[in-house]
């Protein structure tokens, strides 16, 4: 049975299509996993996929992913999927979701694997009721790929879920695994926000009980209020899955009144906010 505790990417038995239950978009998302080899160019200290390396995604297989996509929304359509596999009070597709196991913009065949489901939502009259959506960390903006395939979500009224999880260049090190710098980070989600509808999606949690601290926090507010005018909002979310990676005996999950708190200082900002504990 899916649950919001288990993401597991071969639920289906298939190698680029995973459903899952997501608790931010609120029923069974159809996640496309580009990063079939666990590598991914970042490293984030609370990531659940297992063995992760460093790295791109090997050459995709663009028939099989047509294959997959169009088999499973024949069975959750027509079958007898969801109703085997997802809660009753799940039992809906909500959306399809470049996800996985990696930053699926890393993909060269990203831009025709956007056209694959376009297609196969079109051809399943799915195309104007699923949200289609990539959920990225926004550090590739500079290859033509990433860019094409990101304004071709826009185009057809899907969105991009941006990571800014940390705005100073030592809790990015750590949290996010990476030496990109908060002004990079920036200029990246304006970038992406030019081309679809973007909201900020950050993850907060505690590292050796330690919640993120004053300055850290400020830093952040500051970054997430010189985009307010262009984002659609902030997704705030806490720790739901353990962490696969080394650092996972140092983090624990907020309380939901602390992650709420957080919340409130982002709203105060002006900008939409969407929390999930």
């Amino acid at each position: 049975m899916l649950s919001t505790h288990n993401h597991s990417r071969d639920s289906a038995g298939m190698k680029y299509v995973y459903p899952v239950i997501s608790r931010r978009a609120g029923g069974v998302s159809i996640g496309i996993n580009l990063n079939t080899n666990n590598a991914c160019n970042w490293g984030c200290i609370y990531c659940q996929v297992p063995n992760l390396t460093r790295g791109g995604p090997p050459a995709i297989d663009l028939p099989l992913l047509d294959t997959e996509l169009r088999q499973f929304l024949n069975n959750a359509t027509q079958g007898d999927f969801l109703e085997k596999n997802a809660p009753e009070k799940a039992r809906r597709l909500v959306d399809v979701a470049f996800s996985g196991n990696g930053e699926p913009t890393s993909a060269r065949e990203f831009p025709k694997a956007v056209e694959i489901v376009a297609n196969a939502l079109s051809d399943f009259n799915l195309l104007e009721t699923l949200a289609l959506r990539v959920i990225t960390n926004g550090s590739l903006l500079h290859l033509s790929s990433a860019r094409h395939g990101i304004a071709r979500i826009g185009s057809l009224g899907g969105e991009v879920w941006f990571k800014i999880d940390r705005a100073t260049l030592q809790a990015i090190a750590l949290v996010n695994g990476t030496q990109s710098s908060p002004d990079k980070i920036r200029k990246n989600a304006l970038a992406c926000a030019q081309l679809a509808p973007t909201w900020i999606q950050s993850c907060f949690f505690a590292i050796d009980g330690n919640t993120i601290d004053e300055s850290e926090f400020s830093a952040y507010l500051d970054l997430i209020a010189s985009i307010s005018q262009q984002i659609k909002g902030v997704h705030v979310y806490g720790l739901a899955r353990p962490s696969m990676q080394p650092e996972a005996k140092r983090l624990s999950a907020l309380t939901a009144e602390s992650l709420m708190f957080l919340s409130q200082r982002i709203a105060a900002l002006g900008v939409d906010v969407i929390t999930n504990p």
